[in-house]
């Protein structure tokens, strides 16, 4: 007798359904094949009408799958991207590639539903919600969402519920929030009557039926500012301030609560989040305790016994699926558990010193991009940034082929236009940044506009500032969690200890399982170790 994986085929090894299973179940519904079943069920100006071979292809092996996937993969072009707005690249630990990206021990769905056989899993999801809270200063985080977009239209949508004012729909944005995020914002704010409205901070709008703003720190054109003077303003007018922050530059500055924002939302993808052609990415959510009963999705909380022993369990869940549906706070149901894990763990392995080491790497590295391009004649323009850089040119054009042939992608200037309309070109440096990189990219400009003898005159410096801004003055992550396993072996252990404590309540109900097989109980006994 054929065994159901008999066969080498790809369908065979991963679907559950077997032929004999099929035939069981057509039998059952009075069908004599699947596609009587089909017609029957399906309509028929949906079905296709050319119902051929050549519609679908035959299926085939893995190892045919495997080759035919690597055939194609080949066919791409890895090019070095620097285009930013929101997507970084980083390097993701190996012994966090190893052990916990790559290890099903760490595949879930995204809530742990069963506390009681996730400690594991609910301790690095609550080491993820302190560290959110460590960077912005905010007392509650939740445990991730989707991504930034998902965050910022959580966030409009708590502002909408909470408004002193319920005649106020209108949501300002500010003009260098990403694109991406705004339009997930647009589509949230239609089915809620929501206007939305950009702004620039020298152009702000009067606050007439306003009921909360969105801003960007760093913007789309990698530009920081003082919010606190636009904050206040907000506030006189009962309006809800809602930052959306990198936590890359939130590690320089100081903590976001510090400025006055109700809300603080943001993407963790720098935090060795691979870039996954274009997310979705762990984003994060956090805001001050007059908002903890409404912020969107769950949060891990830590219980004490009488006793002292702690365990942890989901303290808050506001989607409709958990509680009574008026009652829910939003319907999003996608948190990123896997990748919120691993910048957890990314956190924990570099702590506040390295993690202020990168930032600090890359705000230095930008100024001596910035001050080696003025020294060749391109423009600067003023303001205060973190890690990226616009420059508009008349060599725009030439320069963005250029840089493609040397394989990088850079920020086409103004944003939506194409290299053959393009004014400008953007940079936005990231992890992998250094001045190789940098020297590589400025030969390529100084050849083209013929400026290569200029190179020799410019020196890279170590210095940093950011002048204008109030940076961080006190400690972080100083909890012992951030401090002790900066080892590869010893975060190894860790990682490994967490995944433990996720299954051993799982292997004592085997265990139970398979005494209740092997020994005849009463009715009573049975009902009880069921129970």
């Amino acid at each position: 007798m054929t065994s159901k994986f008999g066969s080498d085929l790809f369908i065979d090894r991963h679907l559950g359904l077997g032929d004999n299973d099929e035939r069981i179940m057509l039998n059952k519904l009075g069908f004599n094949n699947i596609d009587q079943f089909i017609n029957q069920v399906i309509p028929e100006d949906i079905q296709l009408k050319d119902k051929s071979s050549e519609i679908l292809p035959q299926g085939c092996s893995e190892i045919e799958a495997l080759n035919e996937l690597e055939g194609i993969a080949k066919k791409n072009t890895k090019m070095r991207s620097l285009i930013g707005l929101g997507y970084y690249d980083n390097h993701m630990p190996k012994v966090i590639q190893r052990h916990v990206l790559e290890n099903p021990r760490w595949y879930t769905s995204y809530t742990p539903y069963q506390a009681e056989i996730a400690q594991g899993r609910l301790e690095a999801l609550f080491n993820f919600q302190t560290i959110v809270c460590e960077l912005t200063g905010f007392p509650v985080a939740n445990a991730s969402l989707l991504d930034e977009g998902t965050a910022a239209a959580e966030a409009m949508a708590m502002s909408f519920a909470t408004r002193k004012n319920k005649s106020s729909k209108v949501y300002l944005v500010e003009s260098n929030v990403f694109d991406h995020t705004f339009n997930v914002l647009q589509t949230r704010a239609k089915p809620l009557g929501i206007s939305l409205k950009r702004f620039t901070q020298s152009n702000l709008p009067n606050h007439d039926g306003v009921f909360g703003i969105l801003l960007q720190l760093p913007g789309k054109n990698g530009q920081l500012f003082d919010p606190t003077f636009l904050i206040s303003q907000a506030h006189r007018s009962e309006i809800i301030v809602t930052a959306s922050i990198d936590p890359l530059a939130q590690v320089l500055i100081k903590p976001i609560s510090e400025f006055g924002v109700d809300v603080a939302v943001g993407s963790m993808q720098r935090f060795g989040v691979p870039m996954g052609f274009g997310g979705p990415h762990a984003a994060y959510f956090a805001c001050s305790e007059k908002y903890k009963r409404l912020i969107p999705g769950r949060i891990v909380g830590q219980t004490l016994s009488k006793n002292g022993e702690k365990s942890l369990r989901l303290a808050l869940q506001t989607r409709e699926q958990h509680i009574r549906r008026e009652k829910a706070t939003s319907n999003i149901c996608t948190a990123q558990s896997l990748l919120a894990i691993i910048s957890s763990f990314y956190a924990i392995y570099h702590g506040s010193s390295g993690l202020t080491q990168i930032a600090k790497r890359l705000v230095e590295l930008r100024l001596n991009l910035e001050s080696s391009l003025a020294y060749l004649g391109f423009d600067i323009p003023n303001g205060i940034r973190f890690d990226s850089v616009d420059v508009y040119s008349e060599h725009s054009q030439r320069i963005h082929n250029e840089a493609l042939k040397n394989g990088y992608n850079l920020r086409i200037l103004p944003l939506g236009s194409t290299i053959e309309n393009s004014t400008g070109f953007g940079i936005s440096l990231d992890e992998f940044s250094n001045e190789k990189e940098i020297k590589d990219i400025l030969t390529l400009i100084a050849n083209l506009i013929e400026k290569k003898e200029d190179l020799e005159h410019i020196k890279f410096d170590k210095e940093f500032h950011l002048e204008g801004l109030a940076l961080r003055t006190s400690e972080w992550m100083q909890q012992d969690i951030f401090t002790n396993y900066q080892s590869e072996t010893e975060l190894m252990r860790y990682i490994f200890r967490l995944a433990e404590k996720d299954f051993f309540f799982g292997r004592w109900n085997d265990a139970i399982g398979k005494l209740y097989h092997e020994v005849k109980f009463c009715s009573r006994v049975k009902s009880c170790i069921l129970g």
